[in-house]
Formats: structure tokens, C-alpha cells, sequence
């Protein structure tokens, strides 16, 4: 092939990998527009940044991607018609036939939100995830990313061993060059975190350490969900602040005025 011809060829693969791109970014921007999605949640979206997140991720269409706790379904209401057509979304949630009641009610929570919108979640899978006990969501080196947003901190009064084993599981259910998506509540590296995180407020370090221990090398990290007015030292914690309000009226302007929590924005790849 001349350089001409290698050129064009090149300048071609450029173009429609630009395409692409777009058609994803489009794709996404539509899913965060959708009517589908409780205008509570989209309410938050300019403290929780869905599309920038997603996009530092790195996330497309066709991928299969697991969202590690999806609680209420607040990303999972983007995620699913996201991937829908050409990708899969696997809800790691709690065992249907939990041994606890509440695992059990968060469960059936999620697969009435699931069943309510067939439109919108007929493909969704589901996988158990009930740490540090159950954790069966996906085969190994069956996806293409993993994500949780603002779970961290629930797992750690389980103890760091439980933990980090959520942390292989991640790893292991990647493939390689798979991405690990992390969104968290930042402690200030000058703060104490007690051993159950008890704040709510997490070490970006601390959570670092544990990916790289499970073999992820950090891509990057980003201020995308970055809030300086937060010095994570509330009363009742990260609570305190919106959506929660854990205190109620008392300091709710203050709690108004500082926003939604300082967090962090990792990105990790299994090599």
C-alpha cells in the first residue's frame, strides 16, 4: 500500500472511530433524557454529573457491564436503556432468597422497578450480590466494566479481608483490559477513617490500595464529582448533607448551601 492510500486508510479508521464516539455520547445524553427516569433522580443530576462519569469511564453501547449494588436503580435507570440494544447490564443485588429480610425486601424492590418498565429493563440480568457471603454475579472474564457508585463505605464495617474480596470479584469477572468504575464519598487525607467508616467517608488511598491489590493498575482519577465545600466533618456524617438531611432542620441551610458530598472518580483497568 502507497502512503497515500495508507493515509486514507487512516484517516477512515480516525472518522469512524470519531462516529462512533458521538453516537455513543448521543446515545448516553438520550438515556439521561429519558422520561423513563424518576424526576427525583434527575433532580440530582447536576451534583451526581451522569454523563461526564460515564463518559471518564469510558463506557459504549455494546459492553456488558455489572453495576455492583444498584440500591434504588438511580444509575440503573440510565445504564439499562443505555445497553439495551447492543450491550447487557447486570444488576448485582441482593439473593432473592436471602437469609435476611432485608436482603430479601431490597430484592423485591429492585425487580418491581425491574417488572414495572419492560420497555426499559427486559434485558436486564441479575446476579447475587450479598457480601461477604454471596457473591455470584458474573463469570470470569465475561465483562467489559464494572461500576459502583457510593457503595464503598457500606462494605468496609464488614472488615478490609471482605472488602478486598469484593474487590477480586471485580477483577475476576473482567476481562482483560476491563475497566473498574468507582464513585465515592472522599475523606480528607488529613481525617481519620475508623475501621467501619462510620462517616461514610472513605480514603481515596485506602481505596486505591485495595484495587491494586486485586491486581488493577489506575488509569486515572478525576474531579468530576469534586465539591471543596464539603470538609467532610458533619454531624451524623455524610448523611447530613442532601439528598438525606439526616438532621433534619437543624443546619439544613448550611447543609443546603455546601451540596452533595465531596467524592471521588476512579478509574481502573485489569491489564
Amino acid at each position: 500500500m502507497n502512503k497515500l492510500l495508507l493515509s486514507a486508510a487512516l484517516l477512515g479508521t480516525a472518522l469512524q472511530t470519531i462516529s462512533l464516539s458521538a453516537h455513543a455520547d448521543q446515545a448516553l445524553q438520550t438515556a439521561i433524557s429519558g422520561s423513563h427516569r424518576s424526576p427525583a433522580n434527575v433532580a440530582r443530576d447536576p451534583a451526581r454529573h451522569p454523563l461526564e462519569t460515564l463518559q471518564f469511564f469510558g463506557i459504549r453501547p455494546d459492553m456488558t457491564v455489572v453495576e455492583l449494588s444498584p440500591g434504588g436503580g438511580w444509575y440503573t435507570e440510565i445504564l439499562a436503556p443505555y445497553l439495551r440494544q447492543n450491550g447487557k447490564l447486570i444488576a448485582a443485588a441482593n439473593d432473592p432468597a436471602s437469609d435476611s429480610e432485608y436482603g430479601k425486601r431490597a430484592y423485591a424492590r429492585l425487580r418491581q422497578k425491574l417488572d414495572a418498565n419492560p420497555a426499559i429493563y427486559d434485558q436486564v440480568s441479575t446476579g447475587i450480590f450479598e457480601p461477604p457471603k454471596k457473591i455470584s454475579y458474573a463469570a470470569p472474564g465475561s465483562v467489559d466494566m464494572v461500576l459502583t457508585f457510593r457503595n464503598i463505605h457500606n462494605w468496609i464495617p464488614a472488615g478490609e479481608a471482605n472488602v478486598q474480596e469484593i474487590f477480586n470479584s471485580a477483577y475476576r469477572s473482567l476481562k482483560s483490559g476491563g475497566v473498574f468504575g468507582i464513585v465515592e464519598h472522599r475523606l480528607p487525607a488529613s481525617r481519620t477513617q475508623d475501621e467501619k467508616a462510620s462517616s461514610g467517608y472513605v480514603h481515596q488511598s485506602y481505596v486505591i490500595r485495595l484495587a491494586e491489590r486485586a491486581g488493577f493498575k489506575l488509569a486515572g482519577s478525576s474531579e468530576i464529582n469534586a465539591n471543596p465545600k464539603d470538609k467532610a466533618d458533619h454531624e451524623g456524617g455524610v448523611w447530613a448533607l442532601p439528598p438525606t438531611y439526616a438532621n433534619k432542620d437543624k443546619d439544613r441551610a448550611n447543609y443546603e448551601s455546601i451540596g452533595e458530598s465531596d467524592r471521588m472518580t476512579l478509574k481502573f483497568i485489569k491489564p
